[in-house]
């Protein structure tokens, strides 16, 4: 065999032992499905055959289908998932559960505008009627279901708000998924994501006052990352303590995402911007953590991009030194070198003066 062709079958070989690829970060790296250690495979696996066949026992059963669509993602076939949930809005348009599951998911493949306009729509259907207990997948020690129908509406829409970095819109909706659940559970999850949008909005009396409700000894069953990190920002945890005891998994992920987020509002950028890093670049890129560590990443690369643009504007429009010398304390070696000079008259700022 000619050696091109040898090497395109080689490469034909590779690619297609390669998981495909489920999503691009917020970042521009591809992304294929997480890795599934061996024995929770095999279980995962077996789970979605029992699904699948159950579904082809009732393939007018709605929530034979929401099962399958479950099972799926729990093995990170986000795409697949995605697609059974379509099937699911098509055949059961009033049924808020697919635009609930699919906006969930569409949150974890980083596609937050379908997100917001799967939930809204849910959210719009589940106006006005009587809530219910959403059965858990992977069920927790004590096997007690502690979110609803409603609920997870809310805190995915509040999170897909968030995520776009439209902290005004997210705020109320996180109040709302607060309201919908009375558990201690519900509601340290809730009041950490409302803390930071309120924090991030400026409200940090509101955003102290959301605190209130967090005391002592509060019988939390899935939630310890959350509840850990709203003692933080009631002062009574310090980040290195809550950081120190951070598990692995999604809870890890949201704690390290928690205490970014916190030195991040305390203007702490730098160590912000490290523990961002540290969740990037982890194996698994699922956790809602995670994908707000990309978010404001990328956020930050935008704002770094935008201002040598903005630096060249102020220095044609106001060319002084001073305009300079807030561009180059930006920091960004692009931002430094566009302050460095002056398009008015191409000449060198004086760097005595824009020292200051």
């Amino acid at each position: 065999m000619p050696l091109t062709l040898a090497a395109t079958a080689i490469a034909i070989v590779v690619a297609a032992a390669q998981p495909p690829r489920e999503a691009t970060s917020l970042l521009g790296k591809p992304l294929v499905s997480p890795p599934v250690a061996d024995g929770v495979r095999a279980r995962l696996e077996a789970d979605l055959a029992a699904a699948r066949s159950a579904l082809d026992r009732a393939p007018a059963d709605p929530d034979a289908r929401i099962w399958v669509g479950r099972r799926l993602a729990y093995l990170g076939r986000y795409r697949d998932a995605i697609a059974v949930f379509t099937e699911g809005v098509e055949r059961f348009p009033k049924d808020a559960r697919f635009l609930r599951h699919r906006g969930h998911r569409y949150i974890t493949v980083r596609e937050f505008d379908r997100a917001v306009a799967d939930l809204e729509r849910a959210d719009a259907l589940v106006a006005g009627t009587p809530d219910e207990v959403e059965p858990d997948g992977q069920p927790n020690p004590r096997n007690i279901p502690l979110t609803t129908l409603q609920s997870n509406i809310r805190y995915h829409l509040a999170l897909a708000y968030y995520l776009k970095g439209d902290y005004a819109k997210a705020a109320p909706v996180w109040q709302r998924a607060r309201d919908a659940v009375k558990n201690p559970d519900n509601l340290v999850s809730a009041t950490h994501w409302r803390y930071l949008t309120l924090r991030r909005l400026g409200r940090s009396d509101e955003a102290a006052r959301a605190l209130d409700a967090i005391a002592p000894g509060l019988d939390v069953i899935e939630n310890a990352s959350y509840y850990s990190l709203c003692q933080m920002y009631m002062g009574t945890r310090t980040a290195d303590d809550v950081l120190g005891a951070a598990g692995t998994g999604p809870s890890g992920a949201a704690v390290v995402y928690g205490v970014s987020a916190w030195h991040a509002i305390q203007g702490r950028r730098a160590e912000a911007r490290a523990l961002w890093q540290r969740l990037v670049e982890g194996p698994d890129w699922a956790p809602f953590g995670v994908i707000a560590a990309e978010a404001d990443l990328a956020r930050e690369h935008e704002r770094v991009d935008a201002a040598p643009a903005f630096c060249y504007q102020m220095t044609r429009t106001a060319p002084d030194a001073r305009m300079s010398a807030s561009c180059v304390r930006s920091g960004s070696a692009s931002v430094r070198a566009a302050a460095a000079i002056n398009p008015s008259n191409g000449s060198r700022v004086n760097r005595s003066s824009s020292a200051r």
